[in-house]
């Protein structure tokens, strides 16, 4: 197999001119991809319903169509799934990507047309494929297997023809035939719903396979991992797979788990970050991270020829009936923006709920900072999940601690204190002292937030954080609780409100026995 590596090699760069077309003129790109959705829809309801045949230009599309939630396209696609065809796009949607995300127990259904699939998603992971044999050349990745944690739902039949499942589900069953060669586990494991069953099979199934690859959301590739050591008594994922040589990963940021894959892996390999949802594919880095040394800020790359037009809301704009939008040509490094899209799926103008910040405008390169509903600002701070994630990186850095996952929300003033932020932290690895680590999270936060740093000046708005150092496994017992347990679901990071964070400390009480540690 080792001899294919240079013929793959050259295939996948063989797509490189089309890459540097769209990277290079990233705006002309952007013009051309709202022309031919519009253009495919325009004799939809939805296009006859706000003229696209009179739309020629971005300005006249964004003043013709309002800005949508999911709420406002629920009734669209509820007839979609019920049989209808030509109400959002040309050509008939029989697959539905089901999208819970982490603040509703509701789930969402989002529409995944033909070109969708084709021209987005698996034109996406191609270039991906593309970029990361550019960049490494004598690359061995597909001469063995990639292995791919999906999600926990299994294709349902919604009605003869509409069928609905996770992303991963739906991507895996309309995947080309020579994708299930390069593949592991075998589909009857990678769609299975049971979570804790699914984690055992995907470890017995794979431990003697080439894995050279591993896709998969963080948390629940660790668990993976250390089943497998468990099993097979290894001290390292590269004695278990000696080519292992990437990780691809989304859906959280990466900087709270790198020191554990560091560990688990035992040996220097590329880590790639990818950010797509059930709406889409996104941006992917092109640069990938080397041997554990992680370069985050240079962002991922956006991906502007796949299907997807792109406007970006600055947050502050956000419930405003008509809010403002802009697009790349007057974008800024560092602003906060909530991504609007409008696909070849039919979702037009469609508020994602994601927030993103630019890293590079030569090429357009961004991170994902956040969510527009997962932030703390009850006094002002506007703390959000990029400088959480961050904070926690260098508190768990410099006490030695190595955290699992965490919450956090804001204790409101009373009468005899201030307010504060509540953090409910699962170690895997425990601080020596406690207050240590709430100093260091502190210090950090206020590093990086100038607006938390006011607040806390003086403890006049903010005392110092109020953290809880919780049991392992508190965590996925309330994904359990919630149905909620695998694939992309995750704990929610912040919260302005203290829903959550009351939810876990009753089942604390309830069910779990505190272990404090000694500050």
């Amino acid at each position: 197999m080792k001899l294919l590596s240079p013929a793959i090699s050259s295939l996948a760069r063989m797509r490189l001119w089309r890459i540097e077309a769209w990277k290079n003129n990233p705006v002309d790109a952007q013009r051309n991809v709202l022309q031919d959705i519009v253009t495919a829809a325009q004799y939809t309801e939805f296009g006859r319903k706000y003229n696209f045949s009179r739309l020629f230009s971005i300005r006249a599309f964004k003043e013709a169509i309002p800005v949508h939630e999911y709420n406002d396209i629920k009734p669209y696609i509820e007839r979609i799934m019920n049989g209808e065809q030509n109400i959002v796009w040309n050509t008939p949607i029989y697959w539905f990507a089901k999208s819970s995300g982490t603040t509703s127990d509701k789930s969402k259904f989002i529409p995944v047309s033909e070109e969708s699939l084709t021209e987005c998603h698996y034109k996406a992971a191609k270039d991906v494929l593309s970029l990361y044999y550019n960049f490494n050349p004598d690359s061995e990745l597909l001469t063995g297997k990639g292995l791919v944690i999906g999600g926990s739902h299994r294709i349902n039949p919604m009605n003869r023809e509409a069928q609905v499942g996770d992303l991963s589900a739906v991507l895996l069953q309309n995947s080309p035939f020579w994708g299930h060669w390069v593949r592991t586990p075998d589909l009857s494991i990678a769609l299975m719903d049971e979570w804790e069953s699914k984690i055992e099979k995907l470890a017995q199934s794979t431990i003697k396979e080439n894995v050279t690859s591993v896709s998969g959301v963080p948390t629940w590739t660790l668990v993976l991992f250390k089943r497998i050591l468990e099993i097979t008594g290894k001290k390292s994922m590269s004695e278990v797979w000696p080519s292992f040589e990437l990780f691809l990963h989304g859906g959280v940021s990466f900087v709270p788990y790198k020191e554990q894959f560091q560990k688990l892996i035992g040996k220097n390999i590329h880590y790639l970050e990818m950010y797509n949802a059930s709406e889409g594919f996104f941006a992917a880095q092109d640069i990938p991270e080397q041997g554990g040394h992680l370069t985050e800020e240079q962002g991922m790359l956006l991906y502007v020829d796949h299907g997807i037009f792109m406007e970006f809301m600055p947050v502050a704009e956000y419930g405003k009936k008509f809010p403002k939008t802009i697009g790349l040509k007057d974008v800024e490094i560092g602003k906060n923006y909530a991504l609007i899209i409008s696909t070849n799926a039919g979702l037009w103008r469609y508020l994602l709920g994601d927030t993103v910040q630019f890293t590079t405008l030569k090429p357009f390169r961004i991170k994902v900072s956040g969510r527009l509903k997962h932030f703390i600002n009850a006094f002002g701070e506007e703390l959000i999940i990029d400088n959480s994630d961050h904070a926690i990186a260098v508190a768990s850095e410099k006490t030695g601690a190595v955290v699992n996952d965490y919450t956090a929300a804001p204790v409101y003033f009373s009468e005899s204190s201030n307010g504060a932020h509540e953090w409910l932290i699962e170690f895997e690895k425990k601080p020596e002292s406690l207050n240590d680590f709430t100093n260091e999270l502190d210090a950090a936060l206020k590093s990086i937030n100038s607006d938390y740093e006011a607040k806390r000046h003086k403890d006049i708005a903010l005392r110092m954080p109020v953290i809880h150092s919780l049991p392992k496994g508190i965590f996925t017992e309330w994904l359990r609780q919630k149905g909620k347990l695998g694939g992309q679901h995750k704990i929610p990071r912040l919260s302005n409100e203290r829903k959550f964070v009351e939810e876990i400390l009753r089942m604390n009480n309830d069910t779990f026995v505190t272990k404090k540690i000694d500050s």
